[in-house]
């Protein structure tokens, strides 16, 4: 689709956008291992904008974004870096491949405007990422197919070829079409060989009729068909037109081979880029609403228009504060502007632990458009264009920056539930006064990080995407801030309740000199229907207990039942029956009767069978047809109650089941693993139910 000759290196001035037409955004997408990274510095080799690919500056590639990828050898976070080609602004946007960083991955998508699927000639097509193909398709983002590593050993190019049109394509994969294969000399790529002209090559190659096929059936000219069955011969010109705006509406989806090591593929991908993928004016706009949740006008990528723009990612240093990451979708942001933040999770989501809804004003600082963790400065960024902001102290990933005089809120992009929890307790005195500070920072970073204090298990639980994501947050809480934890059994809340009725004698006396403590009560309790809550009833005659002190007898009932009696887990579904009691006429007190009511619960739960109740979820998990038999036995092997099966599109099934919390402490983990990332669960909450007594042995008490 063009020459090789057309890249140049990207000094600073050619990194200002004058106008959203001369940018492309494009996200690279793919499992880990792929090659994403790789394949960003070659690209940015070929244009020039770094010497060769693999350069370092301060010990990391010029596409990390942060210590700790260079540190783990993996990419944990995304990164921008911009390259020039053919007088266009190319932000190419890095993507973690690990699941646990799906946080990452929905940034990355927000910011872009289209999407490159890197897939390994020797790896192929794994199951997260169809899922992700299918969530790509759902939107509307255009997406190009990349077959990266060539030259590796096991590559088979044909095979992972035909592999990703059956994954992406429709019945027979004719949308998802190679524009080009390799040309090879031995086992090295040499070069490659359009489709679209009519050479030799291509002839002999068998795909260049299908590819042509492909294109005329998107084709606007309803005579193109029929001309070409007539044995005419389509002008490659008007080939390319109908091909670049099929590719830019996202029906159609060219597959390009580049080989990273010798960078062959790489000026006619970053041609492909340039002249099929969209401009940030013709991709969608996300909605807008008001700060009050009120719809507002659409907006349009128009540098003239009014300021709307949206934090994608958020990192912070406890020394040099936070750097925003931030796509510019209307107006042009300019150095020192005033602006409105406005985060408004709940609105869209209700309440996110972590996330607080905020409305500020703030001025913002210097702007500069990020290269990896270098930064080039800038004076204004234009709709559609990616910049950093230094030291933007309220905004958190997810805010929206707009106007102070007309704010505004985008609606914040979907994020999956955090499953697998992290319970943790500071160290010492000192880690524990820094730890909310510090999690409130990596909250803000991270919207797929869930904070929970929880009031009955007095737990501080990180609600994370698995044990990578875990790993990382408590890395960056001892690196960053200095804050050490240990992480402790997370302890899912239960109930108790009585099996059935029983008696209880609470009798507080103490003399110590003065005013001693008296207080007697008898109490009967019986058990209620699941859900019926505590009921107190009054069966006292003759004054044995006064009564004022009869309502003090209930709250030391309630407050035992607060903290239970047989694990230190709340009770629940009580009928509590005060039948008798004595009294002193000078010891008696509200506090004494308290504790004889609390003393008699206890007494009657010691006489009679406590069962535990534990919670259950309802449980949706979606995985590949032929994983459904294996992960239904998983279930039954947790306790669950299976409830049935719905099919999911052509090759996915839901199984939808009741399953014990304690049965799903680790199920993020062990599901991820049993189906080697293709499965999916939500859950939430459905009702508690009896425990058995056997698995209730091996609870233990609550300190």
């Amino acid at each position: 689709m063009g020459d090789k000759g057309s890249t140049r290196r990207a000094a600073g001035h050619d990194l200002v956008a004058s106008s959203p037409d001369r940018i492309r955004n494009v996200v690279l997408v793919g499992p880990a291992g792929s090659g994403k990274t790789t394949l960003a510095e070659t690209l940015l080799a070929a244009s020039g904008a770094i010497p060769r690919a693999g350069s370092v500056r301060d010990g990391t590639t010029v596409t990390d974004f942060e210590e700790s990828e260079h540190v783990h050898g993996r990419s944990i976070s995304l990164a921008v870096a911009a390259l020039v080609h053919r007088d266009t602004k190319v932000n190419l946007i890095d993507t973690p491949g690990y699941a646990d960083f799906v946080g990452e991955l929905r940034a990355g998508l927000r910011a872009a405007d289209c999407a490159l699927f890197v897939v390994a000639a020797n790896e192929g097509v794994d199951d997260s990422t169809r899922a992700l193909w299918r969530e790509c398709a759902a939107v509307g983002m255009p997406r190009a197919v990349v077959i990266t590593k060539l030259d590796q050993a096991r590559a088979d190019y044909e095979g992972v070829l035909r592999q990703a049109q059956e994954s992406f394509g429709g019945p027979a994969g004719s949308k998802v079409v190679p524009l080009y294969v390799p040309v090879r000399s031995g086992s090295e790529v040499t070069g490659l060989t359009g489709l679209l002209r009519p050479t030799p090559e291509a002839e002999e190659s068998g795909l260049r009729g299908e590819l042509i096929e492909a294109v005329i059936e998107e084709s606007e000219d309803e005579t193109l068909m029929d001309r070409y069955v007539g044995g005419e011969e389509i002008a490659e010109e008007v080939l390319v037109d109908d091909l670049e705006r099929a590719v830019a509406r996202g029906s159609f989806h060219p597959v390009m081979p580049v080989c990273s090591v010798t960078g062959v593929g790489c000026a006619e991908l970053l041609d492909l880029a340039v002249r099929g993928f969209p401009s940030p004016a013709e991709h969608p706009s996300p909605e807008v609403f008001k700060p009050s949740g009120a719809a507002a006008d659409p907006i349009t990528c128009d540098k003239g228009g009014a300021l709307v723009a949206e934090v994608v990612k958020t990192t912070s240093d406890p020394y040099v504060g936070r750097l925003s990451l931030v796509r510019v979708f209307s107006g042009t942001l300019r150095a020192d502007q005033a602006v409105h933040v406005s985060g408004h999770f709940s609105s869209f989501f209700g309440e996110v632990a972590g996330h607080e809804d905020h409305d500020e004003d703030e001025k913002v600082g210097t702007l500069s458009y990020p290269f990896g963790k270098q930064q080039t400065p800038a004076d204004q960024v234009v709709a559609g264009d990616l910049c950093a902001i230094g030291r933007l102290t309220r905004a958190e990933t997810g805010d929206t920056l707009s106007g102070v005089d007309d704010p505004r809120v985008l609606k914040p992009w979907s994020m999956p539930e955090p499953l697998l929890p992290v319970a943790i307790v500071a160290q010492t005195k000192s880690d524990d006064d820094k730890l909310s500070q510090a999690l409130s920072r990596l909250a803000a970073e991270d919207p797929s990080l869930r904070i929970e204090n929880n009031a009955e298990t007095h737990q501080l639980v990180l609600w994370t995407m698995g044990e990578s994501h875990a790993d990382v947050t408590l890395e960056r809480l001892t690196e960053r801030y200095g804050v050490h934890v240990d992480q402790e059994p997370f302890v899912v809340s239960m109930r108790e309740t009585f099996a059935g009725s029983a008696t209880g004698q609470g009798r507080h006396v103490k003399q110590s000199g003065g005013h001693g403590q008296y207080a007697v009560c008898h109490i009967e309790v019986e058990p209620l229907p699941e859900g019926a809550g505590f009921e107190f009833v009054d069966k006292v005659v003759g004054g044995s207990v006064p009564r004022q002190f009869i309502p003090s007898v209930e709250k030391g009932v309630r407050a035992q039942m607060e903290r239970g009696c047989r694990l230190g887990h709340p009770m629940v579904d009580l009928r509590v029956t005060l039948v008798d009691g004595k009294a002193h006429s000078v010891d008696s007190s509200d506090m004494a009767f308290q504790t004889a009511g609390a003393l008699a619960l206890r007494e009657a739960a010691a006489a009679a069978t406590v069962r535990m109740l534990e919670p259950f979820d309802t449980v949706r998990i979606v995985v590949p047809d032929e994983m459904v038999g294996s992960v239904m036995s998983d279930l039954s092997a947790r306790r669950a109650r299976l409830l049935g099966t719905d099919k999911v599109g052509d090759d996915r099934t839901q199984v939808l089941a009741e399953v014990p919390q304690t049965e799903l402490v680790r199920y993020a983990v062990d599901l991820r693993s049993a189906t080697h990332g293709a499965g999916v669960f939500t859950r939430e909450f459905a009702h508690f139910e009896a425990m058995p007594e056997e698995v209730a042995k091996g609870i233990p008490a609550r300190g």
